[in-house]
């Protein structure tokens, strides 16, 4: 059964660009590694062919596994997503209740999540804490250091 996996426009660029890479720059040096130690000699007792015929599988192994994701990969239009509740891509301004200091996340597919950006990932506790609510709703959520409560103060695309 296949993965599906969510992703921006940018996120499955990337992964694209990484399969690129694979295909037309790994590959082809691996090759040349292999045909190189070949040309030593014997193959039963040349350790530079055994660890190029390594890393050319791992190398397979890699370019299979990733052209497996971009094939289930799928786009998402946020046009069609609705801008009163928070779903994924939305930019969510959230004040603490507790000390009244403001953070500002935007909720991403958990590959996309970089944390240094504010960039959340929806399987995150507090991304998964936020779903489906709305503005001004106040929002306990559990999290590995214990509970916090949030007001939620805007929600944008």
């Amino acid at each position: 059964m296949s993965d599906l996996k969510y992703y921006t426009p940018e996120g499955l660029q990337k992964l694209q660009d990484e399969l690129t890479h694979l295909t037309t720059v790994e590959r082809p040096s691996i090759s040349r590694q292999i045909a190189e130690a070949r040309d030593k000699g014997d193959l039963s007792e040349n350790a530079e062919y055994s660890a190029a015929k390594e890393a050319q599988s791992m190398l397979e192994l890699k370019i299979s596994k990733l052209q497996e994701v971009v094939s289930n990969a799928r786009l998402i239009d946020e046009r069609k997503l609705d801008n009163s509740k928070i779903l994924i891509f939305s930019n969510v301004k959230l004040k603490n209740s507790l000390n009244g200091s403001i953070v500002s996340y935007t909720l991403v597919p958990e590959n996309e999540a970089n944390i240094k950006m504010g960039k959340l990932s929806v399987s995150s506790p507090i991304a998964k804490g936020l779903l489906g609510k709305k503005l001004k709703d106040k929002v306990e959520i559990a999290i590995p250091s214990g509970k916090i409560t949030y007001e939620i103060i805007d929600i944008t695309r």
